[in-house]
């Protein structure tokens, strides 16, 4: 592992039940995030996913990329264009730094779907010795 290296691209396909469960899973009752007339009224063209979803399927791409000995320490992201269902969201990481030891690695992530920049963000990992 290097400055320079991506990680393979996570696709995810954005359905409805997606959005909808993320954001009852979170507590998001928003009803742009699970109801189409409310989302409609407010000038979106149906639901979308909500930011701790984001950042949870973020945070999947990263662990599952790095393996089980990855530990997030730091996330940080900044939301774009939306997640409408239909679409799909892309993940994809590039490694901006890498301890003498390697075990510290910081990456640059960027999220896209059909209407272009939906995440990007920086993370922080640790992994554990041995992995």
């Amino acid at each position: 592992m290097k400055p320079g290296d991506e990680l393979p691209v996570l696709s995810v396909p954005v359905t409805r039940t997606l959005i909808i469960a993320g954001a009852l899973a979170t507590r998001d009752f928003t009803d742009v995030h699970h109801d189409p007339e409310a989302a409609r009224a407010k000038g979106a063209p149906d639901v979308f996913m909500n930011i701790l979803t984001t950042q949870g399927l973020v945070s999947r791409f990263l662990t599952e990329r790095l393996g089980p000995g990855a530990r997030l320490r730091k996330l940080s992201i900044r939301l774009g264009v939306p997640n409408y269902p239909g679409d799909t969201l892309h993940l994809s990481g590039s490694i901006t730094s890498v301890s003498d030891d390697e075990r510290a690695v910081e990456i640059a992530i960027t999220g896209t779907n059909s209407l272009g920049r939906h995440v990007t963000g920086m993370a922080s990992l640790t992994m554990e010795a041995g992995r």
